[in-house]
């Protein structure tokens, strides 16, 4: 999980050094995030359902619930989400706090 976060984190700092806005970066860092998870869901459908084969999954195999069953794989997306977007908050908030400060 903290390989994860760091990860998010990167493309989060990538995202936002080039656009100058950390939301988008904290959403670029969740759709890494989430659409990684679904990609290992999938994996686990194919091995429980699919007889090992791509062809078997369904269009939904990676949002099947029995395959979301285990604690990691949801703190593997909610964990790297929750902290972009919180220190995406934080850094937003502490700008306007600047640009108010600055004006008065």
């Amino acid at each position: 999980m903290l390989v994860h976060l760091l990860l998010a984190l990167a493309i989060m700092g990538g995202v936002a050094v080039a656009t100058r806005r950390w939301l988008a970066g904290a959403f670029a860092a969740s759709a890494w995030a989430i659409a990684r998870e679904i990609t290992q869901a999938e994996y686990r459908w194919i091995e429980a359902y699919g007889a090992g084969l791509r062809a078997n999954m369904p269009w939904w195999g990676g949002l099947d619930p029995n395959v979301w069953q285990k604690l990691d794989p949801w703190l593997d997306w909610l964990v790297p989400c929750t902290a972009a977007f919180l220190l995406a908050w934080i850094i937003e908030r502490r700008r306007a706090g600047a640009k108010t400060d600055g004006q008065a």
